[in-house]
């Protein structure tokens, strides 16, 4: 895979509209460089085990399993008893001071 230049990075900065000084060009590019040989290798590996056999992408290296409880229906408190515990209730809500000077 030939290597990413400074050229490319300057036409996709330009596409991003993206302000890049000389230096983060040659940075970017050399960075971008590493990357792309990266995924070369990872595709090229992946090639290399799946020939002949049929091996599923994944996204994640174990599989994800929803932990969470299903939802049961409970009892709840009682609301005239919560409110009877405020400090200050107001047509069955609970009632805070003000903290915007809004009127």
């Amino acid at each position: 895979m030939p290597a990413i230049t400074r050229e490319e990075v300057a036409h996709l900065a330009l596409l991003s509209r993206l302000d890049l000084s000389e230096d983060e060009l040659a940075h970017y590019a050399e960075q971008l460089d590493v990357i792309l040989g990266s995924v070369a290798r990872v595709s090229q590996a992946v090639q290399q085990l799946g020939q002949g056999q049929d091996i599923p992408p994944t996204s994640h290296a174990l599989p994800l399993v929803n932990v969470t409880r299903p939802d049961v229906e409970q009892p709840c408190l009682d609301p005239a008893d919560v409110l009877s515990q405020a400090p200050a209730a107001q047509d069955q809500r609970f009632r805070v001071p003000r903290i915007l000077g809004e009127d």
